[in-house]
């Protein structure tokens, strides 16, 4: 009986031993591998950042980091925004974390009309201004997010230096189990996304008046873009998302002051 305790100990002691090694393993190479991550990631943004400009098509080519980086580094200025006065304010913006900032309660605040299911928005948020070679402004880029059929989709939204003509809606993340290939995945879709170009976000009267619809007619207008056929909750996902980053407790404010001339 002795002999069968020893062994059985011995072995309970290499199975804990294992363990312990496996979990340094395993803390380490994640300690490590961080900072790599954290760069992947950034590299990522910054690659449909140029997308939802037109400076990179990443539909039908792969392109490498240092055209990346390049390109984003020559064209796009992040800048740091205070969303309730519309603001720039100092910070260093490409590596500032929105989702992050938004689930700190001393760095965010919760949205009276959370349409878009966000839950928390963060005080600070980011956009991107995209300038061409003579340094003169052509494109901003607003991030935006909400929940679709499934999952919180993220996007950049880009619009015109007027803050009102649609240049394109680029969709490239989702949180959860994603939106449904065909269906709700067609928000990647390029035919989807060439529908957005040249859309106005406001009315004559200065109101929101973007729509994702199923209405052929408004479709057909300068403030219509057809819903995904089939998939009516992802489209009302879009939809909500962009009323909600386009209004009061999103944007709204620094797009005012940018259409009074606020970014020149």
């Amino acid at each position: 009986m002795a002999s069968n305790k020893d062994s059985f100990g011995r072995t309970l002691f290499v199975v804990v031993g294992l363990c312990f090694v496996c979990s340094m393993f395993v803390s380490t190479a994640a300690v490590l591998l961080k900072p790599t991550q954290q760069e992947n990631r950034l590299l990522d943004k910054q690659k449909y950042i140029l997308e939802a400009a037109g400076l990179l098509n990443t539909k039908e080519a792969q392109a490498d980091k240092s055209q990346i980086l390049k390109t984003y580094n020559k064209y796009v200025e992040a800048k740091l925004v205070d969303l309730k006065t519309g603001d720039f304010v100092a910070g260093d913006a490409d590596t500032f974390d929105i989702e992050k900032a938004a689930r700190n309660p001393a760095t965010s605040f919760v949205p009276k009309h959370d349409i878009a299911s966000v839950k928390r928005v963060a005080n600070k948020s980011v956009i991107y201004l995209v300038r061409d070679d003579n340094h003169k402004l052509q494109t901003v880029i607003i991030p935006i997010k909400g929940y679709g059929l499934w999952s919180t989709m993220f996007a950049f939204l880009a619009v015109e230096p007027d803050l009102d003509t649609i240049r394109s809606l680029v969709y490239y993340d989702f949180t959860g189990s994603g939106e449904t290939p065909g269906l709700g995945g067609e928000v990647q879709n390029p035919k989807w996304i060439a529908k957005w170009t040249g859309k106005k976000l406001y009315d004559k009267k200065g109101d929101l008046a973007i729509s994702v619809t199923k209405n052929p007619t408004v479709a057909a207008s300068p403030y219509g873009v057809d819903a995904l056929s089939g998939a009516t909750l992802t489209s009302n996902g879009v939809q909500h998302s962009l009323t909600f980053w386009l209004g009061e407790e999103g944007f709204a404010h620094f797009i005012e002051k940018a259409r009074n001339g606020g970014l020149k």
